[in-house]
């Protein structure tokens, strides 16, 4: 065979069907990220918003990062009428998709700078101020909460809709439309909003205000496609049965389980609340303080003591779930079957000591990429980097590397197996994020801007195709929504936490120390990829995800 017939061949499945409707599926996922993250803290930097303050905003896309939580009720509970109507997929996809819209135009109709019209009138301003931004903090968290649903929707149907030889390019494709999902709402938001006439130095609500509402109308691609595409075929469990499927269940059990769901999730909250609260003595606040009194280190007393607020409300919303399940208001064999279920199987079928190597590699293996990205866009600002230009080499250019990196990501996943592309990856990660260091301590000129961005994203792009493709080879399609849910939720709570500090970590040791701690964050990440490739057998471990499967 010639290498003519051999590339086309390889080339072949990218014109799939259910490939290409990951194109657009991703592109609908790509759109609230950098509303959340990057376009949201440009526009609260011209609004006057303090850095540190605009970086923790980058906690309200937690969501992500919990969203295995709530990922059984997506599996489990039929929607009326949406899912009769349009399928258990489809329907859960559409209802995410209006919310994200809605919620996006929430952001929209509050000014950081002012705050909403409706505090203006009841307060003035540093409480207006605060009113504001407490206000853009909820609907961003809206908007993480349902982004996130939607995430967990089109992860499951990917993974459902076609088998283990098309996941590689399908995941391609995903990102491929990701990020031009990204580039609609990263650059497309910048440049718009430099149109309508908003800059540093001259902040304009109105231009940021029409920029998020033409974002919302965006969504209208991802809505439309639910609209066309079919339903995937529905898999069976071991026993022939869908595990996690309510649809055939008596009424008042899936009202019962979604109650606790709903207690469970009030309990945390009051929980976080009150280690917190300054009338229960605060005692978050306490531990850190004796942290940084320990340490000396403020952002380090911190990351831990939200660890630990964060542990106490996990633990508080275990227990009353417990509760609820001895007092028979919920149904125990609902909560094995959502819940512990999915976790025995991962367990089972690799083992203790390999499940738990997994695993830490699903949290680690963003870390480094993450944690920059947070701080990037105030770093080209700080570098004197304008507006459009930000959006032209590190939203376009950056963007459309990260696109032929995805593709070439998949096409050598394919060629030589997921985990030999992940250790590519993430060697490139920590090379890539040493040349920030450069770009810091140097001239800032487009030039060396645009060899960084482009190394950065190409590298970024190769690694997510395969780790999205090595992900998808650890799901039980019995479990689909779950298992992927918590496998891509762990994949960024760490690295999210770690990003909050990010612009308090700049201000401490400056940026060419920061990219330096951000390469490092890689070294750990090799180390389980080697450790994985030890522990797993070699052929099932290294070869392409059609031949692991069989």
């Amino acid at each position: 065979m010639n290498p003519s017939t051999r590339l086309l061949g390889a080339l072949r499945p990218f014109g799939h069907p259910r490939v290409v409707t990951m194109l657009f599926l991703g592109f609908s996922a790509g759109v609230p990220i950098l509303l959340i993250f990057s376009s949201l803290s440009l526009w609260l930097g011209e609004a006057g918003v303090e850095k540190s303050a605009v970086t923790y905003f980058s906690w309200a896309a937690l969501g992500y990062s919990f969203k295995f939580v709530w990922a059984p009720l997506v599996d489990r509970l039929p929607l009326p009428l949406l899912s009769a109507a349009l399928g258990r997929r489809r329907g859960w996809m559409l209802l995410s998709q209006f919310a994200v819209a809605g919620s996006i135009l929430w952001m929209a109709s509050i000014d950081p700078a002012a705050g909403p019209k409706a505090s203006v009138a009841a307060t003035s301003g540093a409480d207006a101020a605060t009113a504001a931004l407490t206000a853009m903090a909820f609907a961003a968290v809206a908007l993480g909460f349902s982004s996130a649903t939607q995430d967990i929707v089109i992860d499951a149907y990917r993974i459902d809709s076609a088998g283990s030889e098309l996941q590689a390019m399908m995941s391609s494709a995903y990102i491929a439309g990701y990020r031009v999902g990204m580039i609609a709402a990263g650059a497309g938001a910048l440049y718009l909003a430099q149109l309508l006439g908003s800059s540093v130095g001259a902040y304009d609500y109105e231009a940021w205000r029409w920029t998020y509402v033409a974002m919302a109308a965006v969504m209208g691609v991802g809505m439309l496609t639910t609209l066309v595409i079919s339903e995937p075929d529905v898999r069976g469990g071991p026993d022939g049965t869908m595990a996690l499927t309510a649809a055939d269940r008596p009424i008042a059990e899936n009202l019962r389980f979604f109650a606790a769901f709903l207690i469970g999730v009030a309990s945390f909250v009051l929980a976080y609340r009150a280690v917190g609260d300054p009338a229960f003595g605060a005692p978050a606040e306490a531990v850190r303080v004796a942290l940084v009194a320990a340490s000396g280190n403020e952002a380090f007393a911190g990351l831990l003591a939200a660890a630990l607020r964060l542990a106490v409300s996990l633990a508080a919303a275990a227990i009353v779930f417990r509760t609820l399940i001895a007092l028979r208001l919920v149904a125990a064999s609902s909560v094995r079957e959502a819940y512990v279920a999915p976790v025995t199987d991962f367990f089972e079928r690799y083992g203790a000591n390999v499940a738990w190597l997994l695993l830490a590699l699903v949290g680690m293996y963003r870390v480094s990429d993450i944690v920059l990205g947070v701080i990037s866009n105030v770093f080209y600002q700080d570098m004197g980097y304008t507006k459009a230009e930000i959006a032209s080499v590190t939203k376009v250019f950056g963007l459309l590397m990260t696109i032929a990196g995805g593709f070439l990501g998949g096409l050598l996943a394919v060629r030589f197996g997921v985990l030999r592309i992940l250790l590519l990856g993430a060697v490139l990660a920590s090379g890539t994020n040493l040349l920030f260091v450069v770009l810091a301590s140097g001239e800032s000129t487009l030039g060396m801007l645009a060899v960084v961005i482009g190394a950065d994203n190409l590298a970024a792009g190769l690694a997510s195709a395969a780790f999205i493709a090595f992900l998808s080879s650890l799901t039980n399609v019995s479990f689909t929504a779950v298992q992927y849910a918590i496998f891509s939720s762990l994949m960024t709570l760490f690295p999210k936490v770690l990003g909050g500090y990010s612009g308090s970590i700049v201000e401490s040791i400056g940026y060419p120390a920061f990219f330096v701690l951000t390469a490092l964050l890689t070294v750990p990440v090799i180390a389980l990829i080697v450790l994985a490739r030890r522990h797993l057998d070699r052929e099932v471990a290294f070869a392409p995800p059609s031949l692991r499967a069989s």
